[in-house]
C-alpha cells in the first residue's frame, strides 16, 4: 500500500455580500419577479383547475354521480393543496423583501455557497482548510477569508 503526502479536495465556500443600494435594488427586484411568478401560478392554477372540474362534469352522464362527486373532489383536494404551497411561498418571498428592505448599508449578508477544490496535505489543519469565506461588494471579491 503507497501512501500520499497531499490530495486535492472539495470544499464549500460561503459567499458573503455586503448591503450596497445596487445589491439592496437587485436583490428586491429578484424577490418581486418570485411575487408576481407566485401571482401567476396561483392564478394559472385556478383557471386550469376550475377548467378541468368544468370537463369533468360535462363529460359525466350524471354530474351528479358520486364517482363524479369524489373525483371532483379529489381534484379540488390537489388544487386546495397547490394553492397552500404556492400561498406560503409567497409569504416566505414576501418575509424576504421585508428583510431586505430593513437592512442597512455595509451590512454583510450570505449570499450562498460555491464548491472549490484545495490541496491538503499530512500535517494541515483540515478544520481551517475547510472554512473559508469570500466577501462581494457589487461583485467584487473584497476579501478572502478563513474563518
Amino acid at each position: 500500500m503507497t501512501t500520499k503526502d497531499s490530495i486535492s479536495i472539495k470544499r464549500s465556500i460561503a459567499i458573503k455580500a455586503i448591503v450596497t443600494p445596487t445589491w439592496k435594488q437587485d436583490a428586491e427586484s429578484e424577490i418581486s419577479k418570485a411575487i408576481s411568478s407566485t401571482d401567476q401560478q396561483l392564478s394559472q392554477l385556478e383557471q386550469e383547475g376550475q377548467q378541468v372540474i368544468s370537463n369533468i362534469r360535462s363529460q359525466a352522464a350524471n354530474p351528479l354521480d358520486p364517482r363524479v362527486q369524489e373525483q371532483v373532489g379529489q381534484i379540488q383536494q390537489q388544487i386546495a393543496a397547490k394553492r397552500n404551497e404556492l400561498e406560503e411561498q409567497k409569504r416566505n418571498l414576501l418575509q424576504q423583501q421585508n428583510q431586505v428592505r430593513d437592512l442597512k448599508m455595509d451590512d454583510i449578508v450570505d449570499q450562498g455557497q460555491i464548491d472549490s477544490f484545495c490541496d491538503v496535505s499530512v500535517g494541515d489543519n483540515l478544520i481551517k482548510k475547510m472554512q473559508v469565506s469570500i466577501t462581494v461588494k457589487d461583485g467584487i471579491i473584497q476579501s478572502i477569508d478563513n474563518l
